[in-house]
């Protein structure tokens, strides 16, 4: 953006600083002349009279004090300008070094460099806090940056996978004419199946991300309920049995945002479980001014340092990688991150001390939620027959 050249915030503050010196030394010379001068005699009150006789009083007229004051109060006057000048400089120098400071370092942020930190010494003022405040902001960016860099270079990765497989079975069927065509297509098939999903997610993502969605009422109970009904099947095939409990915890937000949310928690508890005989369960409640959301399933150890990884995209353990038709793209936990963000709340994962995990949402509480009454506590498990 092209602007007109104008003076320098040094600059100004010098002027400032001189101007106002300046009119101090004019007032003090005002109220020298107003306490001092004016009670000089002038040229026509030389004498006093007296009762006894006429004394006479010698002694310097007021004209003569101003002749000789007037090129001192000019002198002193000028002297003030120039010291008010390079002093003013100097101390608005010394003002301005955090800004200074600032906006170079926002310099090498504009050029690409997020790397560059300020660290800001000295007393904590308002050129700490904002340079603080700065430090912070860079440090995020580059770690959102960073997160993006790695997201694009997963997802080309993980599309292109798809793509290459796609590739391989049309060489394949081109140089094998005699080749089973209904397999090809059933492989073809399987594979942009695959493709569509991994899509579909990173849009979800992306939407997100961007935050943007209508807000409405959500009841947290009601869409465990109904990603339990669409999971009962899945659950029903693999023995696990799916429990559905608590009461109604009303959040702000996209309804179909946290269906998909609740909806990947509960797909992740019933895919990463036990071959047989394990157990997912839902619970949805309120904690103070919070709607909570926790879904808990059995399964193999997990190792603590591979829970905070589990939100990253693409982000897959080697105990938790499956090759079936439920392996997912890597996205799940992701996603489900990002929605709760999304909805300014937090998410917690935990390995519980017998296997598995624990996943605990807390989304803002709307506020009539606690004038709506409550509904009684639901359990609804669901097994295999």
């Amino acid at each position: 953006m092209n602007r007109r050249p104008n003076l320098s915030a040094r600059l100004k503050l010098t002027l400032s600083y001189a101007g106002f010196l300046l009119v101090a030394g004019v007032l003090l010379l005002a109220v020298m002349w107003v306490f001092v001068l004016r009670w000089l005699p002038d040229d026509d009150a030389r004498s006093i009279q007296r009762r006894f006789g006429a004394v006479i009083i010698i002694g310097p007229r007021r004209s003569d004090l101003l002749n000789g004051f007037a090129p001192a109060a000019a002198t002193a006057l000028a002297f003030l300008l120039v010291f008010g000048l390079l002093g003013g400089w100097i101390l608005a120098g010394r003002m301005l070094a955090p800004l200074t400071r600032i906006a170079s370092a926002a310099r090498l942020a504009s050029n690409g460099s997020l790397s560059h930190r300020i660290r800001m010494t000295g007393p904590r003022d308002e050129f700490r806090e904002l340079g603080d405040a700065f430090d912070t902001m860079l440090e995020r960016l580059e770690s959102h940056v960073a997160e993006q860099q790695r997201f694009a270079a997963n997802a080309s990765h993980e599309l292109r996978t798809p793509l290459a497989v796609s590739r391989a079975l049309l060489d394949a069927a081109r140089d094998d004419p005699t080749r089973d065509r209904g397999e090809l297509i059933e492989r073809l098939r399987t594979v942009n199946t695959r493709a569509i999903d991994l899509t579909e997610a990173l849009l979800l993502l992306s939407r997100a991300d961007g935050r943007s969605f209508a807000r409405e009422p959500v009841d947290l109970s009601l869409a465990a309920e109904e990603a339990a009904e669409t999971l009962l099947a899945l659950a029903e095939k693999r023995g696990v049995t799916l429990d559905v409990t608590g009461e109604p915890a009303h959040a702000v937000g996209s309804a179909a945002l946290i269906l998909r949310m609740v909806t990947n928690l509960v797909q992740n508890a019933v895919v990463h479980n036990l071959p047989a005989g394990g157990t997912v369960t839902v619970h949805t409640g309120r904690e103070h001014d919070a709607s909570v959301l926790r879904v808990e399933n059995t399964g193999r150890p997990l190792p603590p340092e591979l829970v905070p990884t589990l939100t990253e995209p693409f982000r897959r353990g080697t105990e938790r990688v499956r090759t079936d038709e439920h392996a997912g793209v890597g996205l799940g936990l992701a996603i489900v991150h990002s929605v709760v963000r999304a909805h300014d709340g937090t998410l917690d994962l935990a390995p519980r001390p017998g296997g598995g995990l624990l996943v605990t949402v807390r989304l803002p509480a709307s506020r009539g939620a606690a004038a709506e009454p409550r509904r009684a506590p639901c359990s609804k498990p669901r097994q295999a027959p």
